[in-house]
């Protein structure tokens, strides 16, 4: 009878065993699954974040296209105004300059 209970006692162990060992890989299984789901969870709110981020991007890209044409306009603007003030300032003052340059021209120095 001792034989017979140690022989109960050795198969429930087994048993004990088998099922801690389906346990355990149960959980390694879940365990699996779950860095699963949350890698394609994460892949997916990365590309989201980026498609956003790159949205954002072409949005300012736009706005600062509109805002470079207006900046060249006003450019465009002030350079033509300098330039009518040189030709202004050049032929208001170029007949003094023509002199002062034939004076120093003519004159003979020893």
């Amino acid at each position: 009878m001792a034989a017979n209970r140690s022989q109960n006692g050795i198969q429930l162990l087994l048993a004990a065993e088998q099922e801690a060992q389906q346990i355990v890989n149960a959980a390694r299984t879940t365990k699996q699954t779950k860095l699963k789901q949350a890698k394609e969870e994460a892949e997916k709110e990365i590309a989201q974040f980026r498609a956003q981020v790159e949205a954002d991007f072409q949005r300012k890209v736009a706005e600062s296209s509109g805002d470079s044409g207006a900046n060249v306009k006003r450019l465009e603007q002030e350079t033509d105004a300098k330039i009518i003030h040189l030709k202004t300032e050049a032929s208001r003052i170029s007949t003094d300059v023509v002199s002062m340059l034939l004076g120093h021209v003519t004159t003979v120095k020893n």
